[in-house]
């Protein structure tokens, strides 16, 4: 049996908090861990691991749960560009000093 690579902290604490969260808003909503777990297809098990963060769970389940609390536009943007910092930063240093008007050829 092969295990799971080691996860870095900073992941595993991202997992959890998302796990609270998702946990968090299904109570908001007094959503039952049964109801939750029936409207997005799996079992309560599977949601349990959900809430607590586990990173074995296939994200298509938490993509489910996400779409169960109405929260689907936040996965949509996990990866938005325009919030990605570092590679802004990067676009950004890659740019030229200086531009200089293009020669125009002339037609022989």
């Amino acid at each position: 049996m092969r295990s799971a690579p080691p996860l870095p902290l900073p992941t595993k604490r991202a997992l959890a908090k998302l796990g609270e969260d998702i946990r968090n808003a299904r109570i908001r909503r007094q959503i039952t861990t049964t109801t939750m777990a029936e409207r997005a297809f799996i079992t309560r098990t599977t949601l349990n691991k959900v809430e607590h963060g586990d990173p074995a769970v296939s994200l298509g389940i938490y993509a489910n749960v996400l779409f169960s609390l109405g929260l689907t536009d936040r996965l949509a943007n996990l990866a938005d560009i325009r919030e990605d910092a570092l590679g802004l930063q990067l676009d950004e240093e890659r740019l030229p000093r200086r531009v200089r008007p293009r020669r125009s050829r002339k037609a022989d």
